[in-house]
């Protein structure tokens, strides 16, 4: 590069761009660490592939000139010094475990696009004022040790950490454990690591942004969400020779409810209603069911929305339970509160996308992220790209080259506005 253009890339950070090329291919080099048949990528926490997938993104972060520590949760901090040490780090990153049937793009995304970054800024010669870090969290994902978004999680202060060292998976064996045996048991403790703000590049993982032909999705916050198990207790009978009057079905009763669930979900905008699993006893094809159990998940843009969809659910099933005389058990097993962005994170995200022509919109996440618990304790953004037909958890995850290049774009612009060039 010659100097005239470094001079007027220096003067003028709105001419950078991050090589798109090297990003995508960082990205497919990462995806063949667990690759599966089906074109995507299972890489559990804590396994060895897991460990695989670290060593290869600190390999990568140390060529690139950059230190590593690594917590007593396993997160991983890579570090560029700024000009000015004492400030607090602008960190950006989010995690590479995967799904059990995963794909290339959940969170590797985040992690490699903040990589790129670092390794635009090292091509350019560009030192910022405050220190930029690459993050990747622990167990994120939840698919072998509940709960979800672990590592930033106990880096929260959310999670205690000796008692997710106690987790265990379908195998009995620990986090703790686990850690121990991959080698990635830090020494610093969780929470003991300055950050200045926060910010996650993310595929959308839903189909708004390809719909609405929109490039940059600027993540206003967090669905809230409730999670509940819903038992209908009736009494079985023959289906011959029972009249329907007389009848204690407890599916049809459950199906009532079901359908409550959705009416509610539909009273606000952003509300989400869902019966994703369904169990019916005896299951047999000439006998009324005597008893269902289902799954319920709510969800919606604040605490306050979904409490309100939560006593709407109770007081329902409150009344249909008397109609019926069938006895009806809700009970709660999972709550994960509503989170906000930072409005100035918000604001630099969409300056950065308007400055690049990129099409964007405000959008609410229905899915958690690691972004959520670093909003407790920073300024937090989030920048979300479109991910094909809204698929995700899934093999068939693909996000295009020119949009996984234009949200790593958009995060080196945000993460200059906020860490500054060192005059």
């Amino acid at each position: 590069m010659t100097t005239e253009v470094l001079v007027k890339s220096v003067s003028d950070p709105t001419c950078l761009r991050i090589n798109g090329e090297r990003l995508w291919g960082s990205l497919m080099q990462l995806a063949k660490i667990g690759a599966t048949a089906k074109g995507g990528c299972c890489r559990l926490a804590l396994t060895d592939l897991d460990r695989l997938g670290r060593d290869l993104v600190i390999k990568w972060a140390t060529e690139a000139g950059l230190t590593v520590t690594i917590d007593k949760i396993g997160n991983v901090f890579m570090r560029r010094e700024g000009r000015n040490p004492s400030l607090p780090p602008i960190m950006s990153g989010s995690h590479i475990d995967t799904q059990p049937t995963g794909g290339k793009y959940d969170g590797n995304y985040g992690v490699l696009a903040a990589l790129e970054v670092i390794r635009t800024l090292n091509d350019l010669d560009i030192v910022t004022e405050a220190p930029l870090e690459v993050v990747f969290w622990t167990n994120e994902e939840g698919s072998r040790f509940v709960p979800v978004m672990m590592g930033s999680g106990v880096f929260a202060g959310v999670f205690p950490l000796e008692d997710i060292y106690a987790v265990c998976d379908s195998e009995g064996k620990s986090v703790g454990s686990e850690l121990e045996k991959i080698g990635y048991i830090g020494t610093e403790t969780p929470g003991d690591h300055p950050v200045g703000a926060y910010f996650e590049a993310h595929i959308e993982q839903g189909p708004i942004l390809e719909d609405e032909e929109k490039v940059i999705g600027v993540v206003q916050g967090v669905l809230g969400i409730r999670w509940y198990d819903c038992k209908v207790t009736g009494q079985e009978s023959h289906a011959g020779p029972t009249p329907m009057s007389l009848r204690k079905d407890a599916l049809q009763t459950a199906t009532q409810i079901m359908q409550q669930v959705i009416t509610i979900a539909g009273q606000t905008p952003e509300g989400r209603g869902t019966v994703g699993s369904v169990q019916v006893y005896p299951n047999s094809r000439n006998v009324v069911p005597g008893e269902v159990t289902f799954s319920i998940d709510i969800r919606n843009t604040s605490d306050a929305l979904v409490t309100d969809m939560d006593s709407a659910l109770r007081e329902y099933i409150a009344t249909l339970s008397e109609q019926s005389g069938l006895q009806i058990e809700l009970t709660e097993v999972s709550h994960y509160p509503a989170a906000s962005f930072d409005s100035d994170c918000q604001a630099a995200i969409s300056k950065a996308a308007v400055t690049l022509n990129y099409p964007q919109r405000e959008i609410v996440s229905g899915a958690g992220h690691d972004a959520v618990y670093m909003s407790y304790l920073v300024p937090t953004g989030m920048i979300f790209i479109p991910c094909k037909d809204g698929i995700s958890h899934n093999e068939a995850e693909y996000a295009a080259p020119e949009h996984v290049t234009a949200g790593a774009n958009v995060l080196l612009q945000v993460i200059l506005q906020y860490a500054g060039i060192a005059g």
